[in-house]
């Protein structure tokens, strides 16, 4: 095979560390993210910073084992590809199913309806329709190539990062204090109360996602380099963009506000900016809900295309577009997917509140997956090359596998929703492991628990 025609079989390699750490920021700010800071802050006071920093920590010890594993094996599997080298087809299966294609699915649905409700209360009966709307425009955008993908996500992700800055530093410059006040705030933080430890989950969501960047890892153009620093850089970068506004949130605005409302940066920018405040915050709400939604159909796909490689799924998954090489039946796949959940439950958001919770616990699940993946892998192929080794293994492991179980534990404000959510992913994961345990027994005719071997892995 030439070189032309081996360019031309796969993905484009066209990002650079730029569009990566862009991209990066577009996958992890969310609406459902500066909610749960904004929340947070009103909860707990000085107290969160500290709630924050565990959060941080803990998503520096998945940074650095998915960094790792990435990198041992550059596929655009992940998760699904990691698992099946160390410990089988069938719980790869189960830990991409559950991991990324629920939190993906339920995860958009509360973004499109948190964008739709700031559009009514600013709007009323404007735009009811913008949902399905901003869906279908980013579909097409993934599927007409990763460079337009590139181009229109750093424009967005950009003007979202610019936009929570920019209202932290008026925030910090306003007077009209309703809120803590600063001497009260790092008061609060130098002495903590027992609070900081029912608040550690708020925190963790909007540090959750930065390995979904490693779906890239065949499109980037220096991986080993850009990829681990994408993740470390904008992990950085949005610790200090979210203490920036909760902090200002905090000094402004009175604490039972932000707690008791599904849209606490509405009141903030109001109360920093007046009626053009509205503005702002719409415009910080379409660009974290577009940001969102387009990420996600950029990865989930090719997490997809991924186990399709590994025969893992159908092999319909591994189509790319003749033009544009992007895998378009996974975006069609989740957009009808999505499109299907917004007419399901348009009505009775209730309901999708608990599947989002349930899609999220999933998530928590996968994290645990990848650091026992790691563990197992380090003691499998101990002389394997690593271009990116995890510092002070296996503590950063133990460390992250704690917290995620302390994550998964309290994953509800009351008992009787976290049981519900339990029941919820029993379910969710009862029928990935139904479909894994039937494709991986009958279809690839492989031990449930027969790992794949790395070189093996790495070529398919």
């Amino acid at each position: 095979m030439s070189e032309k025609q081996e360019a031309t079989k796969g993905l484009k390699k066209v990002l650079g560390f730029i569009s990566l750490f862009i991209i990066t920021i577009g996958i992890v700010v969310s609406q459902s993210s500066v909610v749960s800071i904004l929340q947070g802050a009103g909860l707990g006071g000085g107290t969160f910073f500290i709630a924050i920093l565990i959060a941080f920590i803990i998503a520096l010890c998945y940074i650095c084992t998915y960094s790792e594993l990435a990198l041992i094996m550059p596929k655009a599997g992940t998760v699904s590809t990691y698992t099946a080298v160390s410990m089988g087809h069938f719980p790869a299966i189960i830990a991409a199913l559950s991991a990324y294609v629920a939190p993906t699915l339920f995860g958009s649905i509360a973004e499109l309806f948190l964008l739709q409700n700031v559009v009514d209360t600013i709007m009323p009966g404007s735009f009811s329709n913008i949902s399905l709307i901003v869906v279908w425009v980013f579909a097409l955008l993934n599927i007409f190539g990763i460079d337009l993908f590139a181009s229109i996500q750093s424009t967005i992700s950009f003007t979202m990062l610019v936009t929570l800055i920019v209202i932290g530093f008026v925030g910090l410059g306003t007077n009209n204090s309703q809120g803590i006040p600063p001497a009260q705030i790092v008061q609060n933080f130098i002495h903590p109360n027992s609070a900081v430890f029912t608040l550690v989950l708020v925190a963790l969501w909007p540090f959750i996602a930065f390995e979904l960047v490693c779906d890239f890892i065949e499109e980037a153009k220096k991986p080993v380099k850009h990829i681990p620093k994408a993740m470390f850089s904008a992990c950085i970068t949005l610790l200090f963009a979210y203490c920036l506004i909760a902090f200002a949130a905090m000094k402004l605005v009175p604490a039972e506000k932000l707690s008791n409302t599904d849209i606490p940066h509405l009141i903030l920018g109001e109360v920093i900016f007046g009626n053009s405040g509205k503005i702002i915050i719409l415009i910080l709400s379409i660009t974290t809900t577009c940001g969102f939604i387009s990420t996600g159909f950029a990865t989930t796909p090719r997490l997809l295309y991924g186990m399709a490689h590994h025969k893992q799924l159908p092999t319909i998954f591994m189509n790319l577009h003749p033009k544009w090489r992007t895998p378009w039946f996974g975006v069609l796949f989740i957009t009808i997917l999505i499109t299907m959940a917004i007419l399901l439950f348009s009505n009775n958001r209730d309901a999708l509140l608990m599947l989002v919770i349930t899609g999220a616990s999933c998530y928590l699940l996968s994290y645990i997956i990848a650091h026992i993946d790691l563990i197992i892998l380090r003691k499998k192929y101990p002389n394997y090359p690593r271009p990116f080794k995890s510092p002070w293994f296996p503590l950063l492991q133990i460390i992250g596998i704690a917290g995620m179980i302390y994550a998964f534990i309290n994953n509800s404000p009351t008992p009787e929703l976290r049981l519900k959510v339990y029941i919820n992913v029993a379910i969710f994961i009862s029928l990935t492991g139904t479909f894994a345990f039937c494709w991986v027994k009958y279809k690839m005719r492989k031990g449930l628990f027969e790992p794949e071997t790395i070189e093996q892995a790495i070529k398919d």
